[in-house]
């Protein structure tokens, strides 16, 4: 799926309206031109980037090129849209000239592209769905190529017709294996391709802006972003954890706009007026005598519908999840209030670790370092941050008497650099966290100032390779100052600082017209020198390693920056691991062995690896019954082995379905099953800090640094 068609969750708004059946909402081809304001946008992001970016480069000729090459990538990844004489005709066209559109302000060839992608889309999507009356013979023998990043472009309408049918033969077929009869087959694939053509063309030019500036910022450095006022707005309040509307998460189901869940706490979960998998069919406000029906529109318009100013009115019109197409709606009032999204934020638990002596870790799960810069800057004593958080978290967790922290950075992208300061502050007494060197090659270190630290005792951090950026400055200072374990995987290696441009500022616009720039300033490094730009942050103990430097991380782009180092900081390492770290690895190595769960873990990477590696597959259904066969039998002997009476096969295997056809109760029940199941990482993490104290309690001295001519012992904080 390329990156403006892949389906979006919005969180906290809603609505819809009959009549039910309504056509969708699309935007008009002569609605997809360039602005004013658009030529605004581009020749201010293009003064940044030529000169102020940390890695800037002329806008020339050669950039127009690189441009157009990821304007093309970003609107058709697979190559299954697009024909060899599109792109051979874009390049004579346009090749070296969005250098001078950019400059002049003129941006139609973003939009003649553009219409020209919209026009093979449906001519894809027409035949894909002319395919279906057909049905398919399952019994030849061929194989579907489904990796085409190396494929070339299509040189002919009957090459692509040939992908095409191949691509839904094969949705047909993951269909048909899990027993679903010929004719919903094809209706469900039916109203599939249609529906991927309806986003498609509801998509509008600010969507489309959005698209070609992100080819231009992303050519000159992979972290270098463009956003629009409506994903600025959303990147504010990811960073908040907060916004005034309702209280619900969205998504699209179909023609509707249904509720994929209620924020505990919310305005929408007061008095229960809405509930999961409830369509809404319209939507007004207070002063509205008639709601406007939003069957059909897009998940972001009603978004920007509901949202609104605190003690303001919204008006719903809702039909039941449980009634049927031609029932009775009702229509609910929502007085808007500050929604916190607390499921965001910081989280805690404690986890009991077996063995001889019984030890209590607390885990503080951190999704990402946010920070309300705008609340911070006001002055208000209560606006949020991640150490903030955390500092409470640590309060409670020590009143709880745990023996020791584990802070859970997996899939934490990172966030604000100065929460990753402030943050590893709460756990070292003074000192540099990280140093910052800019375009000029001017270093400046980021220092923890506060005297004293909140938690002085045992602590690991777990991470994993989408751990990124902030987590890396924080995990990388906590390892080198010696105060607590690395658990886990290699990092992102990300060693790369942004900073947010508003261009409504800049140019002294009153309202959100420009969007923002998000504009990669300098480069980080490690308190020792070192960067984690590409490298990232070495674990102490190694985890299984679940996703490869070559799939995923700083290294799979193409023009990211090259990692090199620095002088070090003057810091002083508090403690060393390296005498117990031997201790700790032999107690690991030998648990996980006889652990049944991290040994079904070990398969399933094993078994992603060997998929990975595959290009194609098989369109024979007897092959690929045997295929789905073996899934069976690996799963039910799962289940056997953990006692489960009912592994409930039907929901372990592909049902041929995209996630938003399952339905949002279906999904919501998915992701409360995923959270209830085990998570071998996190407890073997646990059973690692339980492991330290152990060691340390032995053995005080185990955790210090060795002495050396001339210097005195440096052990880790008291209590430790």
């Amino acid at each position: 799926m390329n990156s403006l068609s892949k389906a979006l969750l919005i969180a906290l708004g809603l609505a819809l309206s009959a009549p039910l059946l309504a056509k969708p909402k699309t935007v008009s081809l002569t609605d997809l031109t360039p602005t004013s304001e658009q030529g605004e946008a581009a020749d201010w992001v293009s003064k940044y980037l030529t000169r102020l970016h940390y890695a800037s480069k002329p806008l020339d000729d050669a950039m127009s090129q690189e441009i157009l090459k990821r304007y093309i990538e970003a609107l058709d990844s697979e190559k299954v849209f697009f024909l060899k004489a599109d792109i051979d005709g874009f390049q004579q066209r346009y090749g070296t000239e969005l250098d001078q559109a950019i400059e002049s302000r003129q941006l139609d060839a973003v939009y003649d592209i553009y219409k020209t992608y919209l026009k093979r889309l449906r001519e894809r999507t027409e035949y894909a769905r002319s395919l279906l009356p057909k049905g398919f013979d399952f019994t030849v023998d061929e194989d579907y190529v489904y990796d085409r990043e190396d494929a070339p472009w299509a040189s002919s309408k009957a090459d692509l017709d040939e992908h095409w049918r191949q691509r839904v033969k094969n949705d047909w077929l993951r269909l048909k294996l899990a027993k679903r009869e010929d004719a919903k087959i094809a209706e469900t694939l039916e109203k599939r391709y249609q529906d991927y053509l309806t986003r498609v063309e509801q998509l509008d030019r600010q969507d489309v802006f959005q698209t070609f500036l992100n080819a231009y910022a992303m050519a000159i450095e992979p972290h270098t972003n463009y956003l629009g006022p409506r994903a600025s707005e959303n990147f504010q309040i990811s960073m908040r954890l907060s916004l005034e509307g309702i209280g619900a998460v969205l998504q699209r189901e179909g023609e509707f706009v249904v509720i994929r869940s209620v924020v505990e706490g919310g305005p929408a979960a007061m008095g229960g007026k809405v509930k999961v998998g409830d369509r809404i069919v319209a939507v007004g406000q207070a002063k509205d005598k008639q709601l406007t029906d939003v069957v059909g529109w897009r998940l972001e318009d009603v978004v920007d519908m509901i949202r609104g100013p605190k003690d303001t009115v919204v008006k719903l019109e809702v039909l039941a999840a449980e009634s049927s197409m031609g029932g009775k709606t009702e229509l609910v009032e929502i007085v808007r209030d500050k929604v916190k999204l607390e499921e965001q934020a910081a989280q805690k638990r404690v986890i009991e670790s077996a063995g001889p002596t019984p030890h209590k870790i607390g885990v503080i799960e951190l999704p990402a370092f946010y920070l309300d810069f705008a609340a911070r800057a006001r002055g208000d004593d209560d606006y949020r941050s991640s150490t903030r958080d955390v500092r409470k978290l640590l309060g409670e967790l020590k009143a709880e008497g745990v023996d020791g922290i584990l802070i859970d950075l997996r899939n934490n992208g990172g966030g604000s650099l100065t929460e990753a300061t402030e943050l590893t502050g709460l756990f070292i007494d003074q000192g540099p966290v990280v140093q910052v060197r800019d375009g000029r090659g001017r270093v400046q270190v980021e220092a923890d100032t506060a005297k004293g630290v909140v938690y002085d005792g045992p602590m690991a951090v777990l991470v994993n390779r989408a751990s990124a950026s902030a987590s890396e400055i924080f995990a990388a200072a906590i390892q080198d100052y010696g105060r607590g374990l690395i658990i886990g995987e290699p990092t992102f290696g990300k060693g790369t600082v942004q900073q947010l441009v508003d261009l409504d500022y800049i140019a002294n616009k009153e309202t959100a017209e420009l969007g923002q720039l998000k504009l990669t300033m300098a480069q980080f490094f490690r308190v020792d020198g070192g960067s984690t730009q590409h490298k990232g942050v070495v674990p102490d103990l190694a985890f299984p390693v679940t996703m490869d430097a070559a799939d995923y991380g700083e290294s799979t782009y193409d023009n990211s920056l090259p990692w090199t180092k620095i002088d070090a900081a003057s810091y002083a390492p508090v403690g060393s691991f390296e005498r117990m770290l031997p201790l700790l690895t032999s107690r690991h190595e030998a648990r996980v062995a006889a652990d049944r769960e991290f040994g079904f873990l070990e398969e399933d990477i094993a078994q992603y690896r060997q998929s990975r590696d595959k290009k194609s597959i098989s369109l024979n259904y007897a092959k690929r019954e045997a295929e789905r066969k073996a899934d069976e039998t690996r799963i039910a002997e799962r289940a056997k082995a953990r006692g489960e009476a009912d592994p409930e096969l039907a929901k372990k295997l592909d049902d041929g379905l995209n996630p938003g056809e399952r339905g949002a109760v279906a999904s919501a029940d998915e992701e409360a099953e995923a959270k209830d199941k085990p998570d071998v990482l996190l407890t073997e993490g646990a059973r690692v800090v339980a492991d330290a104290v152990e060691l340390m309690h032995d053995n005080p001295r185990i955790a210090e640094i060795e002495p050396k001519a001339g210097k005195g012992v440096l052990a880790l904080p008291p209590g430790s």
